[in-house]
C-alpha cells in the first residue's frame, strides 16, 4: 500500500464552500503532553509527526486553544507556518485548570478573546475556520453566537464552526452566521449524533467526528470488526475510519496521534475499500453497541 497517495481516496469536501480538503485529516490534541497539558513527552516525535502531513497530503488540522493550553497551536506555527495548502483550524470557548480539568467559558469578551490570541499564535491574518468548542450552558447561546459573529464582521475569522451541539443550536447560531463545520462525537458505536449528521448532509455542512476510533467491544478478538480488518490486512482502528468515510460525504475524521508511524497507519486507512458486505455488518453491529 503506497501511504504517499492514499489521501486522496478519502475524497475532499469544500468546508464554507471554498476551501476544498480531503476528507481525512488531523487531530492535534495529542501533540501535548499527558492529560493534554503541557508539553509533549517527546517533543522531537511530536514535530517529526507535524512534518509528515504535507507529506502525506493531509491538508485539514484541527487543534484549539485549550490544548496544552497554548501548546497545539504553536508547535503547529512552529513546524508547518505559513500552511502552504494547509487548513488549520482552532476552537475557543474552553478553559484549563490543570491535565485532564475542562471547563467551559462562553462568556462573549471571552471568545473574543480567545481567537485573536489564536489568531496571534498562529500567526494568521484570518483564521481559517474557528469552532465555538462548547455552548455555555450558563451564558445565552445568542450572546455567545453574536461573539462569533462579531469575530466574523472583523474578520478574525473567514469560517465558523460548533462542536457538541443539538440540531436546534445548529439552526439557532444560522441565525447569526453560516455554519461551516459540526463537531460532535460520533463513531462506530457511538451513533447518538444521527440526527446531526443528517442536518449535515441536508445542508452541506462539514461533520467532524471527535473520538472516530472508539469501537468498543467490536474490538475484542473474535468480533465482526477483528474479522473484517483480517480480510482486508489492516488495523482495527484503520477499519473504523474506513467506515467513518464510507458513512458520509460530509463526513471529515480527525484521528489525532503524536506518532509518525500511528499517523501513517491513519493515513492508510483512507484506501481501504469496504464492500458492501463489510459495510453493512459493521453498522449493524455498531448500531446495536
Amino acid at each position: 500500500m503506497n501511504i504517499e497517495t492514499d489521501i486522496t481516496a478519502s475524497g475532499t469536501f469544500r468546508i464554507g464552500g471554498d476551501i476544498r480538503i480531503h476528507r481525512l485529516g488531523f487531530g492535534a490534541m495529542r501533540i501535548t503532553g499527558p492529560g493534554i497539558w503541557g508539553a509533549p513527552a517527546d517533543q522531537a516525535e511530536a514535530l517529526r509527526t507535524l512534518r509528515r502531513l504535507p507529506e502525506l497530503g493531509v491538508d485539514f488540522i484541527d487543534t484549539a486553544d485549550s490544548y496544552g493550553p497554548d501548546v497545539s497551536e504553536l508547535l503547529i506555527h512552529e513546524v508547518l507556518h505559513p500552511y502552504d495548502g494547509l487548513l488549520v483550524a482552532t476552537k475557543g470557548g474552553l478553559n484549563r485548570g490543570g491535565p485532564d480539568q475542562w471547563g467551559i467559558d462562553g462568556r462573549p469578551e471571552r471568545l473574543v478573546e480567545q481567537a485573536l490570541r489564536s489568531r496571534d499564535k498562529l500567526g494568521v491574518e484570518t483564521i481559517a475556520l474557528w469552532q465555538l468548542h462548547r455552548v455555555d450552558p450558563t451564558v445565552p447561546r445568542d450572546e455567545q453566537f453574536a461573539a462569533v459573529r462579531q469575530l466574523f464582521d472583523e474578520g478574525v475569522i473567514r469560517h465558523a464552526g460548533l462542536s457538541e451541539v443539538s440540531v436546534d443550536d445548529i439552526e439557532q447560531a444560522r441565525r447569526f452566521f453560516p455554519v461551516a463545520t459540526v463537531q460532535n462525537r460520533y463513531n462506530l458505536t457511538d451513533r447518538a449524533s444521527e440526527d446531526v449528521l443528517a442536518y449535515c448532509e441536508a445542508h452541506a455542512i462539514g461533520f467532524i467526528p471527535w473520538y472516530p476510533l472508539g469501537a468498543g467491544d467490536l474490538a475484542r478478538s473474535d468480533s465482526p470488526l477483528q474479522a473484517v480488518a483480517r480480510r482486508h490486512g489492516a488495523s482495527p482502528g484503520q477499519i473504523a475510519l474506513a467506515w467513518l468515510l464510507r458513512r458520509s460525504p460530509v463526513m471529515l475524521p480527525i484521528p489525532g496521534t503524536s506518532k509518525v508511524a500511528h499517523l501513517e497507519q491513519n493515513v492508510a486507512a483512507a484506501a481501504i475499500a469496504l464492500s458492501d458486505e463489510d459495510y453493512a455488518s459493521l453498522d449493524a453491529m455498531g448500531s446495536r453497541g
